[in-house]
Protein backbone atom coordinates (compact mmCIF):
# COMPACT_ATOMS: atom_id res chain seq x y z
CA UNK A 1 0.00 0.00 0.00
CA UNK A 2 1.51 3.82 -1.13
CA UNK A 3 1.82 6.22 1.58
CA UNK A 4 -1.20 8.15 -0.73
CA UNK A 5 -3.23 5.21 -0.53
CA UNK A 6 -2.61 5.08 3.41
CA UNK A 7 -4.07 8.80 3.34
CA UNK A 8 -6.78 8.16 1.55
CA UNK A 9 -8.14 5.23 3.41
CA UNK A 10 -7.34 7.23 6.34
CA UNK A 11 -9.87 10.10 5.08
CA UNK A 12 -12.06 7.50 4.74
CA UNK A 13 -11.94 6.13 7.98
CA UNK A 14 -12.57 9.66 9.07
CA UNK A 15 -15.22 10.55 6.85
CA UNK A 16 -17.27 7.74 8.04
CA UNK A 17 -16.43 9.03 11.80
CA UNK A 18 -17.95 12.17 10.80
CA UNK A 19 -20.78 10.61 9.39
CA UNK A 20 -22.00 8.30 12.31
CA UNK A 21 -21.43 11.60 14.19
CA UNK A 22 -23.52 13.75 12.28
CA UNK A 23 -26.05 11.31 12.01
CA UNK A 24 -26.11 10.89 15.66
CA UNK A 25 -26.70 14.75 16.47
CA UNK A 26 -29.57 14.79 13.72
CA UNK A 27 -27.57 16.18 10.67
CA UNK A 28 -29.14 13.56 8.24
CA UNK A 29 -28.23 15.24 5.09
CA UNK A 30 -24.64 16.14 6.24
CA UNK A 31 -24.02 12.92 7.84
CA UNK A 32 -24.89 11.13 4.05
CA UNK A 33 -22.54 13.40 2.30
CA UNK A 34 -19.47 12.33 4.49
CA UNK A 35 -20.77 8.63 4.15
CA UNK A 36 -20.41 9.07 0.26
CA UNK A 37 -16.99 10.95 1.23
CA UNK A 38 -15.91 7.51 2.73
CA UNK A 39 -16.92 5.81 -0.23
CA UNK A 40 -15.40 8.45 -2.47
CA UNK A 41 -11.79 8.21 -0.56
CA UNK A 42 -11.41 4.27 -0.87
CA UNK A 43 -12.33 4.60 -4.85
CA UNK A 44 -9.74 6.92 -5.27
CA UNK A 45 -7.47 4.90 -3.27
CA UNK A 46 -7.47 1.57 -5.07
CA UNK A 47 -7.91 3.57 -8.33
CA UNK A 48 -4.52 5.22 -7.33
CA UNK A 49 -3.04 1.92 -6.82
CA UNK A 50 -3.56 1.35 -10.92
CA UNK A 51 -1.93 4.66 -11.43
CA UNK A 52 -4.79 6.78 -11.85
CA UNK A 53 -5.81 9.81 -10.20
CA UNK A 54 -9.03 12.07 -11.40
CA UNK A 55 -9.75 15.75 -10.84
CA UNK A 56 -13.97 15.17 -11.18
CA UNK A 57 -15.90 13.03 -9.32
CA UNK A 58 -18.11 11.60 -12.05
CA UNK A 59 -14.65 10.68 -13.58
CA UNK A 60 -13.63 8.57 -10.63
CA UNK A 61 -16.77 6.58 -10.23
CA UNK A 62 -16.61 5.25 -14.04
CA UNK A 63 -12.94 4.78 -14.02
CA UNK A 64 -14.00 2.37 -10.56
CA UNK A 65 -16.83 1.24 -12.20
CA UNK A 66 -14.27 0.07 -15.42
CA UNK A 67 -11.57 -0.80 -13.19
CA UNK A 68 -12.85 -2.90 -10.25
CA UNK A 69 -16.82 -3.48 -10.42
CA UNK A 70 -17.10 -4.38 -14.18
CA UNK A 71 -14.12 -7.37 -13.85
CA UNK A 72 -14.68 -8.49 -10.53
CA UNK A 73 -11.67 -7.36 -8.46
CA UNK A 74 -14.82 -6.13 -6.47
CA UNK A 75 -18.29 -7.16 -6.25
CA UNK A 76 -20.50 -4.82 -8.90
CA UNK A 77 -22.87 -3.72 -5.74
CA UNK A 78 -19.47 -1.18 -4.31
CA UNK A 79 -20.39 0.39 -7.59
CA UNK A 80 -23.73 0.48 -7.43
CA UNK A 81 -23.14 1.77 -3.45
CA UNK A 82 -21.41 4.51 -4.88
CA UNK A 83 -23.44 5.84 -7.52
CA UNK A 84 -26.51 5.74 -5.02
CA UNK A 85 -24.28 7.77 -2.63
CA UNK A 86 -23.22 10.46 -5.15
CA UNK A 87 -26.48 11.37 -5.59
CA UNK A 88 -27.91 11.46 -2.07
CA UNK A 89 -24.84 13.12 -1.42
CA UNK A 90 -26.21 15.65 -3.99
CA UNK A 91 -29.84 15.67 -2.57
CA UNK A 92 -28.14 16.35 0.83
CA UNK A 93 -25.66 19.24 -0.02
CA UNK A 94 -27.69 20.86 -2.53
CA UNK A 95 -31.18 20.08 -2.34
CA UNK A 96 -33.54 19.11 0.35
CA UNK A 97 -32.54 17.00 2.82
CA UNK A 98 -35.83 16.52 4.54
CA UNK A 99 -35.95 14.05 1.61
CA UNK A 100 -33.35 11.66 2.96
CA UNK A 101 -34.42 9.47 5.62
CA UNK A 102 -32.73 8.24 8.81
CA UNK A 103 -32.90 4.33 6.87
CA UNK A 104 -31.48 5.59 4.02
CA UNK A 105 -28.46 7.11 6.39
CA UNK A 106 -28.01 3.85 8.00
CA UNK A 107 -27.55 1.87 5.01
CA UNK A 108 -25.24 4.39 3.31
CA UNK A 109 -23.02 4.21 6.43
CA UNK A 110 -23.10 0.97 6.51
CA UNK A 111 -22.07 0.80 3.30
CA UNK A 112 -19.14 2.94 3.65
CA UNK A 113 -18.39 0.47 6.51
CA UNK A 114 -18.43 -2.46 4.07
CA UNK A 115 -16.41 -0.37 1.25
CA UNK A 116 -13.66 0.50 4.09
CA UNK A 117 -13.27 -3.02 4.90
CA UNK A 118 -13.54 -4.56 1.13
CA UNK A 119 -10.48 -1.55 -0.06
CA UNK A 120 -8.30 -2.77 3.40
CA UNK A 121 -8.20 -6.98 2.49
CA UNK A 122 -7.51 -6.04 -1.03
CA UNK A 123 -4.52 -3.48 -0.88
CA UNK A 124 -3.13 -5.68 2.20
CA UNK A 125 -2.68 -8.46 -0.16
Amino acid sequence: MTKDQEELLSEASKSLSAAELLYENGYIGYSISRAYYAMFYVAEALLEGEGLSFSKHSAVISAFGEKFAKIGKVPKKFHRFLIEAQELRNIGDYGFSQNITPKMVDRHIERAREFIDVAKSLLER
